[in-house]
């Protein structure tokens, strides 16, 4: 089954921290990412720009609106996903405890609905 792992983190935290602090973090990533690798269970995944990158998108009433920053203000902000293959849910919430951010931020686990589903 496919699961998409959201990596929600406080973009202000990642701004406090040191040079040394954040290399670690991503050094953490890099460990992470080849060991999916090699186990053939990521399918996907990207890092994200910030959230004042973001445009948002609605249509209402057949008219378009775009507004500059993320959907909603929260205290923390999608930071990146990987896309996985694992057995069941069990599986993927301790591949999820792996990521280097759950330690600081939070990863939503949620199933992929893959089409003719």
């Amino acid at each position: 089954m496919q699961y998409a792992l959201l990596i929600h983190e406080s973009e202000a935290h990642w701004d406090s921290m040191s040079e040394a602090e954040q290399s670690e973090i991503m050094a953490g990533y890099g460990s992470f990412s080849q060991h999916l690798a090699e186990s053939g269970q990521i399918l996907g995944g990207e890092r994200l720009q910030p959230s004042d990158t973001a445009t948002t998108v609605r249509v209402r009433d057949g008219k378009v609106a775009l507004t500059d920053g993320p959907f909603t203000e929260t205290k923390e902000q999608l930071g990146g996903f990987f896309l996985i293959e694992a057995q069941d849910l069990d599986e993927a919430t301790a591949i999820a405890a792996k990521i280097p951010t759950a330690t600081y931020g939070c990863v939503e686990v949620r199933p992929i609905w893959l089409m003719g589903d």
